[in-house]
């Protein structure tokens, strides 16, 4: 087809059209896998203009030139004392700010310290925690001490730490032993630095994970027996803890934490629904429009990142191994199979088949969702392109994106809502709380959900962010409902739902036009077929 061109542009025309000729052999030299050498030299620029551009969650955390191990450093804190371990203790006081910004946002958890400190129903309380240590999370140890636990904590992935966050809490005497890149057996001498202290023994865990639960009653038996509660929040540690029980090797009360409703209906659903997209954006600049993904497992999580995804315009296919799951579903299936919390639910062999410049991430706890061991072999090259960014090399020069090395990408690459997470974290205290304080006989050695009764007190603390106020039940409706009229409110079988659908846009809903009218005339054809048959 010839293109009409004014006057002026007339004599252009063989120009464009050399130009676009140039454009098709460049498409195409482009679509080509790049040369070893040229690998190389490719990587060099990619790293060079991440390290200049690229801002990670933890910005202070990664601008140190400091490359000493933390282990070998001796640090003291303002107070003189050095039972810590973080990377650089002179960040503190723009970890306080970070903590700071993250009370603005957990009023409730605030709120809930300022109303218990006077009663100190922590006191006594020899807490060892092994959680993220984030701004949201200090928020919620410090609010253990004011209400008169001793603290000592450790983190629950080797990456997710805010450098900045643990020398704040350092500075104002909790023991914290963790920094961001910590190597395995790093991770594993941190946790038994914050259980073996001498003269110091704990009698309760908060845990996310289960790894710091299964060090304590690996390591020291006699610890693990008179610990007084478990608190855990995590599909993978609460998994564990029932394999515990079911053995009969659980000698003490835990909570799942896990399976409240308020962590579930919130924090699993909406923290991963919006950081899922902060992640991938920050580690990868991708573009979601048009993008093929699958999401493995269709859980609280699963729900939260396949609704933004397919928000964004993504194409997006669900695994499930569940037939009610599958059932919510409203997506077409892939050839996956797995859940979050599982193992090797994205395996070698599927690694093998994807596409070049795939981005494989995990938004389960541990690493063994996705199988990166396998991916630890001499004929595959890995090279680090930015923070928690690895290109896996194939032979043939096909490129695999795989972010944090496979463990959680939220919290591991970007950060998370710390509104979602002053829920979370208002239900740990009070389950620490309950565990606590309970008199004795109320829990036996076994795995409790969180009451009822406190699910509503965490809710009911949070709504006045939002200006909302409660109806009341009148003496006559109590009755008829047979409820009382503080609560509970729902039987511990009830199924709180969410909005699994999300609006239609204006785009969508003319897309769909669209093909209904493409549909109308086939179908019609169809009909007429139908009536001249019979």
């Amino acid at each position: 087809r010839q293109i009409k061109l004014g006057r002026p542009y007339s004599k252009l025309y063989p120009l464009l059209h050399l130009q676009q000729i140039q454009f098709v052999e460049d498409k195409q030299e482009f679509s080509r896998f790049p040369t070893k050498a040229g690998r190389r030299s490719l990587s060099r620029s990619i790293s060079q203009s991440s390290t200049d551009s690229y801002s990670s969650a933890a910005s202070y955390t990664d601008s140190s030139d400091d490359e000493t191990s933390p282990r070998d450093k001796t640090q003291l804190n303002s107070k003189g004392t050095s039972d810590f371990c973080v990377k650089n203790i002179k960040q503190a006081e723009f970890g306080r700010r970070e903590i700071e910004i993250a009370e603005q946002d957990m009023s409730a958890l605030i709120s809930l310290r300022k109303r218990a400190q006077g009663e100190k129903p922590l006191a006594g309380a020899k807490i060892v925690g092994c959680t993220h240590i984030t701004a949201q999370t200090a928020v919620l140890i410090e609010t253990l001490v004011a209400l008169g636990a001793q603290c000592r904590w450790t983190a629950c992935n080797i990456y997710s730490t805010q450098n900045e966050v643990a020398a704040a809490l350092s500075e104002i005497g909790v023991a914290v032993f963790a920094w961001k890149g910590e190597s395995e057996d790093d991770f594993w001498w941190c946790i038994d630095k914050c259980v073996n202290m001498e003269g110091w023994q704990p009698n309760m865990i908060l845990d996310d994970g289960g790894d710091l639960t299964h060090w304590v009653y690996k390591k020291y038996p006699n610890v693990f027996k008179k610990i007084r509660g478990i608190v855990e929040e995590s599909v993978t540690g609460v998994h564990r803890l029932y394999q515990l029980s079911k053995a009969g090797k659980l000698c003490v009360p835990a909570m799942n934490v896990n399976d409240s409703v308020t962590k579930q209906k919130f924090d699993n659903l909406y923290c991963c629904r919006e950081s899922i997209l902060d992640g991938l954006k920050r580690t990868t600049d991708v573009m979601f429009g048009g993008k093929q993904v699958v999401v493995c497992g269709y859980g609280e999580v699963g729900k939260g990142c396949t609704a933004a995804l397919k928000a964004m315009g993504s194409i997006v296919y669900v695994t499930e191994i569940d037939p009610i799951c599958a059932l919510q579903i409203g997506f077409r299936l892939g050839f996956f199979s797995g859940l979050l919390g599982n193992k090797n639910v994205v395996t070698r062999d599927q690694l093998d088949r994807m596409k070049n410049g795939s981005i494989v991430c995990n938004m389960g706890h541990s690493n063994t969702e996705i199988d990166v061991a396998s991916l630890r072999t001499p004929e595959l090259t890995w090279e680090r392109v930015r923070s928690q960014v690895d290109h896996v090399i194939w032979p043939d020069g096909k490129r695999v994106i795989l972010l944090a090395e496979g463990r959680l990408l939220n919290l591991s690459c970007s950060t998370v809502p710390t509104f979602v997470l002053s829920i979370t974290a208002t239900t740990q205290a009070l389950a620490l709380i309950e565990l606590y304080n309970a008199p004795e006989g109320r829990y036996k050695q076994d795995v409790y959900l969180l009451p009822k009764k406190m699910d509503e007190y965490v809710a009911s603390l949070h709504l006045p962010t939002f200006d909302a106020h409660l109806t009341e039940l009148s003496d006559e409706q109590a009755k008829y409902l047979g409820l009382n009229k503080n609560g509970p409110f729902k039987p511990n079988y009830y199924r709180y739902n969410h909005p699994s659908k999300i609006p239609l846009n204006d785009t969508q809903i003319s897309d769909l036009c669209t093909i209904y009218l493409q549909w109308i005339p086939t179908a019609t054809a169809y009909m007429f077929s139908l009536v001249q048959s019979s």
